[in-house]
């Protein structure tokens, strides 16, 4: 995802996340008056690679709705990517601490929905409903919270089950919407609070609006802005090129020196999008993590990264990349190692050859992947036919189910869009939820009650060293037992057209976020 972040302050590092945030940053009147920098006067036009049209703020986990809804609804507080700080969006200051469990929540000043209607808090906790309802994928990452309820129009009262350090960051997963609007109308054109607002939206494109009732710190700075929904790496890449785009996501390596002859600005910032591999551990041999260990021993990751990823990735060497504030070198850093492999499952009582699928999502970096991890597993004796297919077809009919047969996935994954702490990195794939229940099948091992036992540790470390040493833990035994695991993590990289932007910033995940960039005048 690609961040755009126009800078009031000094310094910023790399952002994972949210997925995409684009609002403009400016007072007065220069920030009402026409961007004199942009391809099309009055518009900020960006090519964005992901396509979806579930658009609700409750529900969706899509790279283009998530990062579009930054700059359209609002949460209490939210994250700046580019170094996942938090700055205040709805809320007006701080919480304000009643004990280590309760928190009250005051809301901004003459805050008003896009249509007019004044935001109460009210439409906080129906939103916070919405965003922990049964089946929701947030629920993991807000099950802390024991309550919310609306103490005055203006204020919310939070109550939690237990102290939670990362309170006010979690609070960005909760995206604001009037409590009037359905479940349907959410999904097809939200309404919030921010600087900008929906006017339409297609398979092809996502128009927006300046938000003229948006009374918070970072306004539009354009009238209109426009994303073209373009998946093909080559018809962005051209469209860059053509010199009509701003802004431009997931700018493929072989494209590099186009875009900068043609005079667009790139940034590349290492971010946490990987490629994992997935097991079903309940099926054998992959029950015994030193088969799943060996699979990893048998790949090679540095050509994988060397020739499929043309030098735009890290190899993994924890659950985290290495520019992450928590990262620790895990315990088990897999390189290729034929020996090893084998010598493992050889002590698994695994007799090779064996013949099996290789299932993987149909995204083209994926894809290409596939043929030399099925080279390499084919040295220690594991022949897999690799057969790929959409996300929406892949888990549903082939992991999903209580029977399900497969043996091992190979799919991208990316929860920094959500936050970068490590409680909530490791909650989405290794949390009481669809991953380890039916996916991996990995909850109730004794790794699995293991993990949770550090978890809750960390959580209620007396301080950040404490908290830092099991979480350490925590990368260690994952990477003993890789039920699920990343073999690299990816760097992505943003183009901007020279003379649009004033101040910009790049982030490390999926999407672009432009609410505080400045453009120049």
């Amino acid at each position: 995802m690609f961040h755009s972040h126009g800078k009031l302050k000094a310094a910023v590092a790399a952002a994972l996340a949210g997925t995409f945030l684009l609002a403009g940053c400016g007072t007065g009147t220069a920030a009402q008056s026409a961007a004199k920098g942009t391809s099309t006067p009055d518009t900020i036009t960006a090519q964005v690679a992901y396509a979806s049209r579930d658009f609700s703020p409750s529900t969706t986990s899509g790279a283009l709705p998530m990062s579009a809804n930054w700059h359209v609804t609002e949460p209490l507080y939210a994250l700046d990517y580019s170094d996942f700080t938090t700055f205040d969006a709805l809320a007006k200051g701080d919480p304000q601490k009643v004990s280590d469990t309760e928190y009250i929540v005051t809301l901004r000043d003459g805050a008003k929905f896009s249509d007019g209607t004044p935001v109460k808090a009210s439409d906080v906790v129906s939103s916070y409903k919405r965003t922990t309802a049964e089946g929701s994928l947030y629920i993991s990452m807000l099950d802390f919270i024991d309550s919310v309820s609306a103490k005055s129009d203006t204020q919310v009262d939070f109550k939690l089950k237990e102290a939670f350090p990362m309170f006010k960051q979690r609070l960005a997963l909760i995206q604001i919407v009037p409590s009037s609007m359905s479940d349907a109308d959410l999904k097809n054109k939200p309404i919030g609070s921010g600087p900008w607002k929906y006017t339409e939206i297609t398979d092809s494109q996502v128009k927006f609006d300046k938000n003229d009732n948006y009374n918070g710190k970072y306004p539009a700075q354009t009238k209109h802005m426009v994303w073209n929904v373009t998946v093909d790496d080559t018809a962005r890449v051209t469209a860059m090129q053509g010199g009509k785009t701003d802004i431009m996501e997931m700018v493929p390596a072989q494209a590099f020196q186009v875009l900068k002859s043609s005079g667009s600005d790139l940034k590349t910032v290492q971010g946490f999008n990987l490629p994992f591999l997935m097991f079903n551990t309940k099926k054998k041999p992959f029950d015994d993590k030193r088969v799943r260990q060996a699979v990893f021993y048998a790949i090679d990751v540095d050509q994988l990264v060397k020739n499929q990823m043309s030098g735009q990735a890290e190899p993994a060497t924890s659950f985290l990349p290495k520019n992450f504030p928590n990262y620790h070198k895990a315990k088990n850093v897999y390189t290729k190692n034929v020996d090893k492999a084998k010598e493992l499952l050889k002590e698994a009582g695994v007799s090779t050859p064996m013949n099996f699928t290789l299932y993987t999502t149909d995204h083209t970096w994926i894809t290409q992947l596939a043929p030399q991890i099925k080279n390499d597993l084919a040295e220690i004796g594991m022949n897999v036919n690799i057969q790929s297919m959409k996300s929406s077809a892949l888990y549903p009919s082939i992991t999903d189910k209580d029977n399900a047969d497969y043996d091992i996935v190979l799919a991208p994954g990316d929860p920094s869009v959500f936050g970068n702490d490590p409680d909530l990195l490791m909650n989405w794939w290794y949390g009481d939820n669809t991953w380890t229940k039916q996916r991996t099948f990995w909850k109730g091992s004794e790794g699995y009650n293991k993990l949770h036992e550090l978890m809750n540790k960390a959580i209620a470390a007396k301080d950040d060293t404490e908290r830092q040493d099991y979480w350490n833990q925590c990368y260690d035994l994952l990477s003993e037992e890789v039920p699920l695991y990343p073999l690299f993590h990816r760097k992505t990289t943003t183009a901007a057209k020279n003379g649009v932007f004033s101040e910009w910033e790049a982030i490390g995940s999926t999407g672009i976020d432009l609410v505080k960039d400045k453009l120049a005048k």
